[in-house]
C-alpha cells in the first residue's frame, strides 16, 4: 500500500468492469476519494459513481467537473475506458472506426484536456491504459493496434509538457487479462476450433508466449505504484504488464 495516496483525489474511466473497476477497487483500498465514470455508473463500495457515455463530447468534461465538485481537487486520472472492435480490416465500417476512436483515444484526450489543470495545481499525475495491441499488429485488430498506439504517442507527447507543468503523465499496455473481453475471445477460439474451454484457454496463451493470463488486479497495483510518490521520477513510461508477450525492445 502507499500511504502517500490516502486523501487524494481519483478519476477513473471505464469503471463499471474489468481493469477499470479492479483499478477503482484498488485505489479506494489506497483510502483514495475515487469517482468511477462508466455507462453505466459504477457500483464499487466507497467509491462515487458518474454514469455517461465518454464518446459524447463534452461528458468528459462533465465527469471532471463533478469530480472537482465532490472533492475540491484531483490528483489523478486513468483513462481505461473503451472497448475497440475487433474483425477483417475490409468490413469494419466507418462507423466503427468513429465509435471506437472517439470511445477510447477521444475519451482519454477530452478527459486529460479538463483534468490538466486539476493536476498541474495538484501536482498529479494520468495512467492511460492502452494495450498490448498497440506493439503487436495482427489483421484483426486494426483499430485496436492503431488506437493503443496513439495512445503511447499521446502519453510520450503529454509527458514532454508535463516536465514543464509538473504533471505526469505514463501508460500501462496490459497483455491478455482475464476480463469480460477476453472470456469473448476464449469462447470464439472454442467456436472456430471445436475445442473445450480449459484447451480453448490453453491454446489462446499460448499464441501470445505466455505462462499464464494476467489478473485486472495486478494492472490495479501498476496504477497504484505509478500514481504514488515511489514513481515520483517516472515520467513518460510505457509499462508493458504483458507477462512476456511483448519481445519487442
Amino acid at each position: 500500500m502507499h500511504e502517500d495516496l490516502k486523501g487524494r483525489a481519483a478519476l477513473v474511466s471505464g469503471a463499471s468492469k474489468g481493469i477499470g473497476r479492479a483499478i477503482v477497487e484498488r485505489l479506494v483500498a489506497e483510502g483514495m476519494d475515487v469517482l468511477g465514470v462508466a455507462r453505466g455508473g459504477c457500483d464499487v463500495p466507497g467509491a462515487a459513481g458518474f454514469s455517461g457515455d465518454l464518446r459524447e463530447p463534452l461528458l468528459p468534461a462533465a465527469a471532471v467537473a463533478d469530480a472537482i465538485t465532490r472533492f475540491g481537487r484531483l490528483d489523478l486520472l486513468v483513462n481505461s475506458a473503451g472497448a475497440t472492435k475487433r474483425g477483417d480490416f475490409l468490413t469494419l465500417t466507418e462507423e466503427d472506426w468513429a465509435d471506437s476512436t472517439a470511445g477510447k483515444f477521444l475519451a482519454a484526450v477530452r478527459l486529460t484536456r479538463a483534468a490538466w489543470p486539476h493536476l498541474q495545481a495538484s501536482a498529479g499525475s494520468v495512467v492511460h491504459i492502452a494495450g498490448a495491441g498497440g506493439k503487436i499488429a495482427s489483421a484483426d485488430f486494426t483499430i485496436g493496434g492503431s488506437i493503443n498506439a496513439a495512445l503511447m504517442n499521446l502519453t510520450k507527447s503529454l509527458a514532454d509538457r508535463g516536465v514543464r507543468d509538473g504533471v505526469r503523465v505514463n501508460c500501462i499496455n496490459p497483455g491478455s487479462i482475464r476480463t469480460e473481453r477476453l472470456t469473448s475471445r476464449i469462447a470464439t477460439v472454442m467456436e472456430e476450433r471445436g475445442l473445450d474451454e480449459p484447451a480453448a484457454a490453453t491454446a489462446l496463451a499460448e499464441a501470445t508466449g505466455v505462462a499464464r493470463f494476467g489478473e485486472a488486479s495486478e494492472i490495479a497495483s501498476v496504477v497504484a505504484f505509478l500514481a504514488s510518490a515511489e514513481a515520483g521520477y517516472i515520467q513518460g513510461a510505457i509499462l508493458d504488464v504483458d507477462g512476456g508477450w511483448i519481445k519487442a525492445v
